[in-house]
């Protein structure tokens, strides 16, 4: 009997576009029978904020990055094209248009098929990004917890 296959993604962009490629792949790779792993560091976190804003106590500086820093998967912008904010309206009609999954829905359906969710500790530190900020049901941790999942992957993916 073989041993299930490991699939560990680094979500370090904070553009829609990159993100969804990279949901697109891990829950193709979930139904493939993979294990899998988005590690979200840096501008990827955004893919697991929270839409509406939660009260915690921060900083000045958090507060700051907390402002400029899209809340949610939805409020993410593209890496090309993105036009002041129309880009983003017009790739999701096209995705409504062609009956594709948005964003927000394949981190839901990554979370159905126990996709682990895995948030940077270290950069919601430098980011001030409290647990609260973030989406229910994921996992926190840093480098060794990336580590410790993709050491003995078959497929790592840097987007």
């Amino acid at each position: 009997m073989s041993e299930k296959k490991k699939t560990t993604i680094i979500l370090f962009s904070g553009d829609y576009d990159k993100a969804m490629a990279a949901y697109i792949i891990a829950n193709g790779a979930a139904a493939y029978d993979h294990d899998v792993t988005i590690f979200h560091t840096f501008w990827g976190l955004n893919a697991l904020r929270k839409e509406n804003h939660v009260p915690v106590k921060k900083g000045f500086m958090e507060k700051m990055f907390g402002k400029m820093m899209p809340r949610g998967a939805d409020k993410m912008g593209l890496s090309k094209m993105n036009y002041l904010g129309m880009g983003p309206k017009m790739i999701k009609n096209v995705i409504k248009k062609h009956n594709a999954m948005p964003l927000p829905q394949l981190v839901e359906m990554a979370q159905e098929q126990d996709i682990k969710l895995l948030a940077c500790t270290m950069t919601m530190d430098l980011l001030g990004l409290q647990k609260e900020e973030l989406l229910d049901n994921i996992e926190y941790g840093g480098v060794a917890a990336y580590i410790g999942e993709s050491e003995e992957g078959n497929i790592t993916l840097f987007i």
